[in-house]
């Protein structure tokens, strides 16, 4: 395990100057899609390898890079929701019978009390043991408590990498017993080249649509013909034929398409109001004719009844209904110009 994104070096240096002497608990925060996990797990693998290369990296030989490599190094430990373990073990588990039980989107209690072994032990290769939690701020209330405990009164020898796309959700009390460690955003320039590499043609539009998030913009490119057809619609509120949308949708994630309403619109008011994009670089002539003679207030209110959407996208029972919804809503705000 030894590659690191483009935009990373820096921080890998900065990394290797806190090895020589890690505090207890660090906080990698930044935004979602730019490789923090990444990161964490490489710094995680490089501590606990037998013989790291001068640059600091995880020799990918050694018995401990080989236990890394099966998930069973008795000094690492990677807590996460079932959903994310879930995803991960997909492919392994294709063939076997599913659970009917909906997998977790939290941290919970017993994910952290059962790391109490774990803290009880010393550590197996005599060194250094590591906690990664990814994402943090996917504790519940109980989970939050339990690890305060523990970083309140740290075992020796082991770090804790909270690694966290929202740090502000964190309990204060989190925040001072851990270093923070910023992750690096690349700038628009590295993060299109990379996806150029990573055969995208034209990420600039899709880079721009997921915030700049390099990581995002790769997942999404598979969303490409699904993006274009509700992109269509959305320039046309007049035109699209509603119904047969919400059911062409209806399959898709309820709150990937609630995220590109809310940035659609978004760009719908800042262009209004500030005569510029964000997320839909290249669409301001569409947007423009869009906004020409709308109340920016009925924006701003499309926005909030959004954001309620957007909380409610989760638990909704039929995803055909709640997008013709939606889209009722948004053709609303353009039906009186």
């Amino acid at each position: 395990m030894s590659k690191l994104y483009p935009w990373q070096q820096q921080d890998w240096a900065h990394l290797q100057a806190l090895r020589k002497r890690p505090p207890h608990a660090l906080l990698f925060k930044g935004t979602q899609g730019i490789g923090k996990l990444e990161l964490a797990l490489q710094f995680a693998h490089a501590l606990l390898c037998h013989h790291p290369s001068e640059e600091g990296f995880a020799c990918g030989a050694c018995p401990a890079c080989h236990w890394l490599s099966q998930g069973s190094h008795p000094d690492f430990r990677l807590v996460q929701p079932d959903t994310l373990t879930a995803e991960a073990d997909e492919a392994e588990s294709s063939s076997e019978a599913k659970s009917s039980k909906k997998p977790s989107k939290l941290i919970t209690i017993d994910q952290i009390r059962g790391l109490s072994d774990f803290f009880a032990l010393s550590a197996h290769q005599g060194g250094r043991r590591v906690v990664v939690i990814h994402p943090a701020e996917a504790m519940n209330p109980n989970a939050t408590n339990a690890l305060l405990k523990n970083l309140e009164e740290p075992p020796p020898d082991l770090l804790f990498i909270l690694v966290t796309h929202k740090p502000q959700l964190l309990l204060p009390t989190i925040l001072s017993r851990c270093l923070s460690f910023p992750v690096t955003m690349p700038d628009v320039a590295m993060a299109t080249q990379w996806l150029k590499q990573q055969g995208i043609s034209d990420p600039l539009p899709i880079l721009a649509s997921c915030g700049f998030a390099p990581l995002l913009a790769g997942k999404e490119d598979g969303q490409l013909e699904l993006r274009q057809k509700l992109l269509q619609a959305l320039r046309q509120p007049a035109q699209f034929d509603i119904f047969a949308l919400s059911e062409a949708l209806q399959k898709t994630e309820q709150a990937w398409v609630v995220h590109h309403l809310q940035q659609w619109c978004y760009d719908l008011l800042s262009l209004k109001l500030a005569g510029r994009v964000r997320y839909h670089l290249g669409e301001e002539a569409a947007m423009q004719k869009l906004v020409a003679s709308v109340d920016p207030l009925k924006l701003a209110q499309l926005q909030k009844q959004l954001q309620t959407a957007r909380r409610e996208a989760t638990h909704t029972l039929n995803p055909k209904l709640f997008f013709e919804s939606l889209f009722l809503d948004y053709g609303k705000v353009f039906a009186s110009r």
